[in-house]
């Protein structure tokens, strides 16, 4: 058994049905945006590019609770002299890069290496054809939601593809395998450092 207490009297719905309440609600609104508290815009959100709009958590047929993650995308350069010929015509006097995500920029201090997924496809400015979409959802491409694969390599075409990375005390690092990677998380491309993932340190050790 449960039992409620309800007053029915009352009702705060927002139209017209409602003057009093409505009027309330858009004085209320007014005064915050005056205040510079609100204002009308993007934010970071759950999105279904199947629907076209943000789904919340409670339209969701599963990962209920899932929240938006922040990511940071690493640049690691590949020499100039090493550009996969597949990419040579696409090349830019700012060069090529594979990027890299991480949830944990604060460990990106001397990588020792970068992973990729030996099977996996990878596009151009490279990363997978997953993590450019949600970048155009974000307006990091060109046009809104739009975005143009120039060319798909497999992960193997690019090992042993030696990178410039910042903050490393390495001059040059290298494309290897790793098998772990998710294809559904980040860009595909995997920074390596060994002193602070478990992971990347059996992975090197296992090669």
């Amino acid at each position: 058994m449960m039992g409620l207490k309800i007053d029915w009297r009352r009702f705060f719905v927002t139209r017209d049905r409602n003057s009093y309440y409505d009027s309330f609600i858009q004085w209320q609104f007014h005064h915050l945006k005056q205040g510079g508290k609100i204002r009308f815009g993007k934010r970071y959100t759950i999105y279904s590019p199947k629907d076209n709009q943000p789904c919340m958590d409670h339209d969701r047929s599963s990962g209920e609770g899932v929240l938006p993650q922040e990511y940071t995308l690493i640049k690691l350069r590949i020499q100039d002299d090493f550009i996969p010929d597949k990419l040579k015509n696409h090349s830019t006097l700012d060069g090529v890069y594979l990027v890299a995500a991480t949830l944990r920029p604060e460990t990106m201090y001397d990588p020792t290496n970068c992973w990729l997924h030996p099977t996996r496809d990878h596009g151009i400015f490279i990363c997978t054809r997953r993590a450019v979409r949600n970048l155009s959802h974000q307006d990091f491409t060109n046009e809104h939601r739009k975005f143009r694969v120039l060319a798909e390599f497999l992960g193997s075409e690019l090992f042993d593809l030696p990178l410039d990375a910042l903050l490393s005390s390495y001059k040059t690092i290298y494309v290897l395998p790793m098998l772990t990677i998710k294809e559904d998380k980040g860009t595909g491309v995997v920074t390596s450092v060994p002193s602070d993932s478990a992971d990347d340190y059996a992975a090197l050790f296992d090669l």
